[in-house]
């Protein structure tokens, strides 16, 4: 276990891209301690990837691809901006309110933060908004995409964990919204504080009706994609190839602004983004080989027993590793990697594989936000031509709503667990 860590950690060090860090860092493994055991590596490594339920990543990649190209980041900001736009600090609540809708969308805080980013930052410039706090809430109010349902995260991590799909989004619905909310309360006492603007925008009933009315079928679309996992009409993977249909009949029906081409771009580029997460898979699938022969998890489960740190001592633990582990991993190998280890330690202690997930996904999102991999950072650099210190520093005081409700999660386990114990007591 000592080779395989330390020949990570200086692959990694070296810049050598995580799937491969950890590919070479288990094969250095085999080749020293297991050398008989390599000839059934390549049978691992397809093992891996070899799921059907896996084929929901890449249609759930698509439909968000082709969400973007329907161009329906200005409706929802426009509907979002009826009902907050006259409060406050009203673009940025609109920001958070548009982030909360338009994840449930795209499943992914990536794309959330390159659409509305690209809108809405420059206007609340305009507005008066410093750009720091424009660049920050954009990026915050993003790491709701990896909560609340449908999540690329939490499909990921159901199906390393082996749980239900359905359940793990009925479990991110509150926490997700809680997120939201403690990110409408912020942004209100800043705005108060440093006096930014309120809109002029008083819609009369009529309008509001209206234009709920027109935007119905891009509201309804998380609920069409959650309720139909949720109540057994569809699997996951049937679920996401309705979703990306949804997505194109909205495109070239609705909005009528996907084209051919940009059908074609959405594609190509969910085979790319695709391919590094099976590579991902498959080759962490020797990590997590090496951890079954070193029987870490059965040690590690041993060790916290003796400790007798109840559930909620060992997930506070946890939560910690996880937004220090978040800041140097990404999002998809974190979950690879911390999984298999700290999972059955978990079960064994009575914590809901549920609650374990949604956790595991809400401190990620953060480490999104987070110096030096930070993604989201990235991208709203490359909107905002800010630095990600600068940007990171703009969001801590939205991040710092997310980590209270990670250990809300933890100290009152049915923030997470109501709402699929309700479902299946249905």
């Amino acid at each position: 276990m000592t080779i395989l860590l330390i020949s990570l950690v200086i692959l990694l060090f070296f810049g050598v891209p995580i799937a491969y860090a950890i590919g070479m860092s288990s094969l250095l493994y085999f080749a020293l301690y297991q050398p008989d055991l390599m000839q059934i590596l390549p049978q691992r490594m397809f093992f891996g990837f070899n799921s059907y339920t896996l084929i929901a990543l890449p249609l759930f990649i698509l439909m968000g691809f082709l969400m973007n190209e329907s161009g329906i980041t200005a409706r929802l900001l426009n509907f979002c901006m009826m009902f907050v736009g006259r409060l406050r600090g009203g673009l940025g609540l609109v920001n958070v309110g548009a982030s909360m809708i338009f994840g449930g969308i795209s499943g992914s805080s990536t794309s959330d933060t390159a659409s509305i980013g690209s809108i809405l930052i420059p206007e609340m410039e305009k507005r008066g908004y410093a750009k720091q706090f424009s660049a920050g809430i954009t990026v915050a109010s993003s790491t709701m995409g990896m909560i609340i349902p449908p999540s690329i995260p939490i499909v990921l991590y159901a199906i390393v964990a082996e749980e239900s799909v359905g359940q793990l989004f009925l479990g991110g619905l509150i926490p997700g919204v809680l997120i939201g909310l403690f990110q409408f309360v912020i942004t209100m006492v800043l705005a108060k504080k440093r006096g930014y603007p309120k809109e002029d925008v008083h819609p009369p009933v009529k309008e509001i009706v209206k234009e709920t009315f027109v935007s119905s079928y891009v509201l309804l679309m998380p609920v069409l994609i959650v309720g139909v996992v949720v109540f057994g009409v569809a699997t996951p993977t049937e679920s996401s190839a309705i979703a990306v249909l949804y997505a194109a009949i909205i495109g070239f029906v609705f909005t009528r602004k996907l084209k051919w081409p940009a059908l074609r771009e959405s594609v190509r580029q969910t085979v790319l983004v695709s391919s590094k997460i099976m590579i991902i898979i498959a080759l962490s699938q020797l990590y997590i080989y090496v951890l079954t022969l070193e029987k870490l998890p059965e040690d590690l489960t041993n060790f916290l027993a003796s400790l007798d740190l109840g559930p909620t001592g060992f997930m506070l633990i946890f939560a910690a590793i996880v937004l220090v582990f978040g800041t140097f991993i990404d999002v998809s190998p974190a979950i690879l990697l911390l999984t298999p280890i700290f999972l059955p330690a978990a079960r064994d202690l009575g914590v809901s594989p549920v609650q374990f997930g949604v956790v595991l996904v809400s401190g990620l999102a953060v480490g999104a936000c987070t110096p030096p991999v930070g993604n989201c950072l990235n991208v709203c650099s490359a909107i905002s031509r800010m630095g990600i210190g600068a940007i990171f520093v703009g969001a801590l005081p939205f991040l710092a709503g997310n980590v209270i409700v990670m250990v809300l999660c933890i100290l009152f386990p049915d923030l997470v667990l109501w709402l699929p114990e309700l479902q299946m007591g249905n």
